[in-house]
C-alpha cells in the first residue's frame, strides 16, 4: 500500500506572525511533524506551501533523504478562507502523486509522533476507511442552556468511573484514496479514532500558546531519558570547540580558537570505544580542516535542524537517544539537549540552554569544556562496566 503524507503551511499567520517558521526549542515549527512523518511508515511526504523560504529550507536540509518534496502552494489556496480540504484536493489534481493513503499531517501539532501516524495507517491497513487522531478529556461538558451535556448533576461521577470524551486533536487524519475520492474530505466512511496523549489537545493560537507548548514538550523529551552507557559524543562547534568568536578578514573567515586540551579528550574516549560525532549550523572550511586534524570521521557541516538529524544517526546505527551525550550552547541546540542521555553546555552559554542541559560545566567553550565533558563520560561508563 502506497501512503503519502500531505503537510499544507502558509507563510501568513495573524495569531503569530511566522509561526511555522518560528523556532520551538531550537527547531521551527513545522520541522517537528515533519521529522515524525520521516520516522514513519509513509512512502513519501510532500510539503504543500507558499512559503519560499521553507521551500529552500527543505531543499537544503533533508538532502539526506528522499522521502520529502516540497511543492508550491498557489496563492489562492493558501489565503485565511482557504479550507485545508480544497488545498488537499487542488494538490492531488496538480501534481497527481501515486498513492492508496493520504494521511494529512498538521504542522502546528509537535508532539505528534512517527507511533500516532503509523496506528492510523494501521487502522486503514485493517479494514477502516479513515482514521484521525484524538485525545481523552475528562471534562464534564455544558450546553449554553445551562444543561449538562455529558453527564448528571445529580450523580457526578468520580474521574476513575467516568469514561470521558474523545475530542479531535487535529493532529493526524488519514484516509483511502477511494474514500477521499468519493466524499472529498479528510475523513469519510467507517471512521476509526487514534488516542494521542492529553497535552497534544494544546493548540498554539497565541504567543502564551507557544509557551506552555515549549515547557510541556521539553519536559517529555526529558522524562524519555534512561540510565545507560554513552556509546557516542555529539558536539557543537561554535561555543563549544570555540570560544564562539569568529575573525574575520576581507576574504571572509581568517581564524577560530580551538583548546588542544580538548582533542587529548576526545582521542581518549574514542580509545574507550565511544564514537565522537560534530554537527554544526556553520558550513566552515576551518571547522573541516580541524575536524579532519583531529580524526573525526563523522562531521556535519550546515545543519539547520540538529534534532532531525540526531534521529537519523540513532536510527541508522540501531542506537536509543540514552547512549547519546550532547554538549550545545545555543538555541538551536535545544532539543538534542532536552533529549539525550546527557546534556552539557559550556559555563559561558547562552541563558536559555543553561536552564535545559543536565551539566552546567564549570569550564568555558575553547578553554576545557570539553575534556570536562570527556571526562565525565569516562566516569559515567564505569558504572556500567562488569567487574
Amino acid at each position: 500500500m502506497t501512503s503519502i503524507g500531505f503537510i499544507p503551511l502558509r507563510a501568513g499567520s495573524k495569531g503569530i506572525p511566522g509561526k511555522n517558521k518560528k523556532k520551538l526549542l531550537g527547531r521551527p515549527l513545522f520541522c517537528w511533524s515533519l521529522g515524525a512523518a520521516i520516522a514513519s511508515d509513509l512512502s513519501h511526504i510532500y510539503v504543500y506551501t507558499d512559503d519560499k523560504d521553507i521551500i529552500s529550507f527543505i531543499h537544503k536540509e533533508y538532502h539526506w533523504t528522499d522521502k520529502i518534496t516540497a511543492v508550491h502552494r498557489p496563492e489562492a489556496n493558501a489565503t485565511d478562507t482557504a479550507s485545508t480540504e480544497q488545498a488537499m484536493l487542488d494538490f492531488i489534481d496538480e501534481v497527481q502523486p501515486d498513492f492508496d493513503l493520504f494521511c494529512l499531517l498538521q504542522a502546528t501539532s509537535p508532539f505528534t509522533n512517527a507511533s500516532d501516524i503509523n496506528a492510523c495507517m494501521r487502522e486503514i491497513k485493517n479494514g477502516k476507511d479513515s482514521a484521525l487522531s484524538v485525545v481523552k478529556t475528562h471534562h464534564f461538558t455544558w450546553h449554553q442552556d445551562g444543561t449538562p451535556q455529558n453527564y448528571d448533576v445529580f450523580n457526578r461521577p468520580r474521574r476513575q468511573d467516568f469514561d470521558g470524551l474523545l475530542i479531535e486533536n487535529g493532529a493526524v487524519y488519514a484516509t483511502t484514496k477511494s474514500a477521499l475520492e468519493q466524499s472529498r474530505n479528510r475523513i469519510s466512511g467507517s471512521i476509526a479514532t487514534v488516542l494521542m496523549s492529553e497535552e497534544s489537545l494544546t493548540e498554539i493560537d497565541t504567543l502564551h500558546d507557544w509557551d506552555v507548548v515549549e515547557m510541556t514538550l521539553s519536559q517529555k523529551l526529558k522524562q524519555n531519558k534512561q540510565p545507560a552507557p554513552i556509546t557516542h559524543l555529539v558536539l557543537d562547534v561554535d561555543g563549544v570547540f570555540t570560544d564562539g568568536c569568529v575573525y574575520y578578514g576581507s576574504d571572509g573567515e581568517l581564524m577560530k580558537k580551538f583548546d588542544m586540551r580538548d582533542g587529548m579528550g576526545l582521542e581518549i574516549l574514542r580509545q574507550n570505544n565511544v564514537e565522537v560525532t560534530v554537527m554544526t549550523s556553520e558550513n566552515s572550511e576551518i571547522v573541516a580542516s580541524r575536524m579532519k586534524k583531529l580524526q573525526i570521521d563523522h562531521t556535519y557541516l550546515g545543519v539547520k535542524d540538529k534534532y532531525s538529524l540526531l534521529q537519523r544517526i540513532c536510527h541508522d546505527q540501531n542506537i536509543d537517544f540514552s547512549n547519546l551525550a550532547y554538549i550545545g550552547d545555543d538555541v538551536n541546540d535545544l532539543a538534542n539537549i532536552c533529549a539525550v542521555g546527557w546534556s552539557f553546555t559550556p559555563q559561558n552559554a547562552t541563558r536559555e540552554v543553561k536552564a535545559h542541559a543536565d551539566v552546567i560545566l564549570a569550564s568555558d567553550s575553547a578553554n576545557g569544556a570539553i575534556r570536562e565533558v570527556c571526562e565525565f563520560v569516562m566516569r559515567w561508563n564505569r558504572r556500567f562496566k562488569q567487574i
